[in-house]
């Protein structure tokens, strides 16, 4: 079964007083296309996480979050005490030595001086915190795909049905070719009575007839674009990965198609062949998602 380009995952975890979440949004793309946001706590492993996505999700244009939360005792900023007790003794002496007034407010004066409030980000990552956020980035990959799976369904749906209408289209122009083909003998003939003065050969006539509607024979093309439409069907049947062949043979019928309309010179056959075009081109627009 196909898989679309499109697809959704999210997986969290805790350890050791954090909550990790990994948010990973894919859409449609010619290669892997690739950002990432990254706690910094866990950038060292940017590369490995690179590869374990592309190796998962081969193409599209992929977002990956990487989001850590803190509990409360650890998120907050602490205070350095000694330092703080530090600041307030030799306030106090310049105070009493230079005879300038203590400040009315001290713990608002103290808070600003430098480095009283400092928070150590600088942490080392652990084997077994990367073990965690590794099988939690493998879990949001998992939903990604079962999202992809879900709307890859959809899509085969929606192919089935195209490539049924056209197929059904392409059976309805049958009528109208043995008809074409008298009109436009008829037509010749009646031409050539308006010129009374005229003189040709009948069998040649009849010759040229025959070589002109041949020309205009689009049993090549009818046999083609079937043969087009049967294939898109078993590719499709072989799973992932067929994205490109599917949008090549989607040009291929759209050549077939082309070449009938242009051969048709007949107002219905023409009309079925724009119906054709439609179908074809809603065919195109979703093959654009297809991994």
């Amino acid at each position: 079964m196909i898989q679309s380009m499109t697809g959704y995952g999210k997986a969290t975890a805790t350890f050791a007083g954090k909550k990790i979440t990994i948010e990973i949004k894919s859409l449609n793309s010619k290669a892997m296309d690739l950002s990432t946001r990254i706690a910094p706590a866990y950038r060292e492993k940017e590369i490995e996480i690179r590869n374990i996505i592309a190796k998962a999700l081969e193409r599209g244009k992929v977002d990956c979050s990487v989001y850590v939360e803190k509990d409360a005792d650890e998120a907050a900023t602490p205070i350095n005490a000694a330092l703080v007790e530090n600041y307030y003794n030799q306030i106090k002496t310049i105070a009493e030595t230079c005879h300038i007034p203590l400040p009315e407010d001290w713990f608002a004066t103290l808070l600003r001086m430098p480095d009283v409030l400092t928070k150590n980000e600088t942490q080392e990552l652990d084997e077994e915190e990367w073990a965690v956020v590794k099988e939690t980035l493998e879990e949001a990959l998992e939903q990604l795909a079962a999202f992809r799976r879900q709307e890859g369904e959809a899509l085969e749906r929606k192919f089935n049905e195209k490539i049924g209408n056209i197929e059904r289209l392409l059976k309805s122009i049958e009528p109208y070719e043995q008809e074409r083909v008298g009109k436009i003998r008829e037509r010749i003939v009646e031409s050539l009575k308006k010129i009374p003065e005229a003189e040709y050969d009948k069998n040649r006539l009849e010759q040229e007839l025959i070589y002109y509607i041949e020309k205009l024979d689009i049993n090549e093309e009818k046999q083609r674009l079937a043969n087009h439409l049967k294939y898109f069907r078993e590719t499709m049947a072989q799973g992932s990965g067929q994205g490109k062949k599917l949008g090549f043979i989607a040009q291929e019928m759209g050549r077939e198609i082309n070449t009938t309309g242009s051969k048709s010179n007949h107002a219905e056959m023409q009309n079925i062949v724009v119906q054709m075009k439609d179908e074809l081109e809603q065919i195109k627009e979703q093959v654009l998602n297809v991994m």
